[in-house]
This record gives C-alpha cells, sequence and structure tokens, in this order.
C-alpha cells in the first residue's frame, strides 16, 4: 500500500528490482496491507540511504520509525509481529519451530543453489538438480494441502514464491512428478500480495502481466 505524497511515511522498505530476498519482504508487506514506502535501490539515492543505514549494505533493509532492521527473515518476522493481522506464522511454539526450519533448509539448500547458478558457478548444474529435486519432493505433501503449513498462507510460503517464481531464469523446469508443487506455485502466483509485489524486471521473467 503506497504512502500519500504529502504525508511522511511511517516505513520504509529498501528493496532492490529483482532482488530475490526483497521480493520475498514485498510480499509480506502486502500480504499485511500496511502502509509503508518501497524504495528501489536502481535509484542512487536510494543505495546511499542503504550504505548509511545498513552496515552490510544490503537490501532489503527496514526503517520503522527509529528503528532500523536489515535481513530478510529478520525483517519478514518483525513485521508479522508488529501488524499480527493476517498472521503468518503459526501461534503455537512447535509449529512456529517447524516453520523456522523450513525457512532454513530453504535458505540453505534452494538459495544457495540459486544463488550459485546466478553467479555462473561450475557447480551450476549440481545447483539446478538440487532445486529441481527438491521442489519435486515437495509435491507430494502440497498436493495434500494449500500452503507450506498447512491450509494458510504463511512466512514459509512468502519465502518459496520468489524463488519459484525465477525458476525459468535460472534454468529449472519441473518433472510432470512435480505437479502438487506447480500448482502451488499457481496458487500463490495469483494471490493478490504475490501480484502486487513484482516490479517489472520480474514481471519479465515470465513474460506475463500478473
Amino acid at each position: 500500500m503506497a504512502s500519500p505524497a504529502n504525508k511522511k511515511p511511517i516505513m520504509v522498505l529498501y528493496s532492490g528490482v529483482d532482488c530475490i530476498y526483497s521480493h520475498g519482504t514485498r510480499v509480506v508487506l502486502f500480504e499485511k496491507e500496511v502502509e509503508c514506502e518501497v524504495r528501489y535501490t536502481d535509484n542512487d539515492d536510494y543505495l546511499e540511504d542503504v550504505a548509511e543505514y545498513n552496515p552490510y549494505g544490503e537490501v532489503p533493509t527496514l526503517v520503522d520509525r527509529e528503528l532500523i532492521i536489515y535481513g530478510s527473515r529478520v525483517i519478514n518476522e518483525y513485521l508479522d509481529d508488529r501488524l499480527p493481522h493476517p498472521p503468518l506464522m503459526p501461534v503455537d511454539p512447535v509449529n512456529r519451530a517447524r516453520a523456522r526450519l523450513m525457512i532454513m533448509r530453504f535458505n540453505r539448500d534452494l538459495y544457495k543453489a540459486f544463488t550459485l547458478i546466478k553467479k555462473g558457478s561450475a557447480r551450476s548444474e549440481k545447483a539446478r538438480k538440487i532445486i529441481r529435486d527438491q521442489l519435486t519432493a515437495m509435491s507430494v505433501f502440497l498436493e495434500q494441502q494449500e500452503y507450506m503449513l498447512g491450509e494458510d498462507f504463511s512466512l514459509a510460503d512468502a519465502w518459496i514464491a520468489p524463488l519459484l517464481w525465477r525458476l525459468p531464469a535460472i534454468g529449472v523446469e519441473l518433472p510432470a512428478q512435480a505437479k502438487g508443487t506447480l500448482d502451488y506455485a499457481d496458487r500463490v502466483f495469483a494471490r493478490q500480495s504475490f501480484q502486487t509485489s513484482l516490479t517489472e524486471p520480474e514481471k519479465d521473467i515470465r513474460g506475463i502481466e500478473y
């Protein structure tokens, strides 16, 4: 939700235009329908702001009044705590831990493989196989439920969706056995929050006007 031009925004998110980590945070923002100004770092002035606010000079970076937060997982959980409706994490500690473990595995396995491919690593083909095999394996339980944690959209879905969207850009095509995952991806892509989150470069990945 954009802030009125004559009103100073309460929250500002500094985001890359095609950054996979920023993309997930944008999905969370639009799920929450929070009043937040998204500033894209293809603008040099905003890039300088990030260098000032974030010691790592990375996006996403969130400024909420006097608080500055960086790291997509930290930002996403902060937004869910700060803006509890709709909730994007389970209430009970056991399932919250399971959700965090799932997100950690996405980051360590799938996002690590994605980064290797984007960097043109000699291990790119192995990385593609890791992504293809793991997403295909997920099909078994995704055929039985709407989203990663069950029937409700969660931070885990916001985390995996940007990777699924970028599969054509990294040369990963899922096999027919991954129908559950492919159908799941279509459900997530159809959500208003995901459609609104897409930047022009991200729309160009699939050449589809969502």
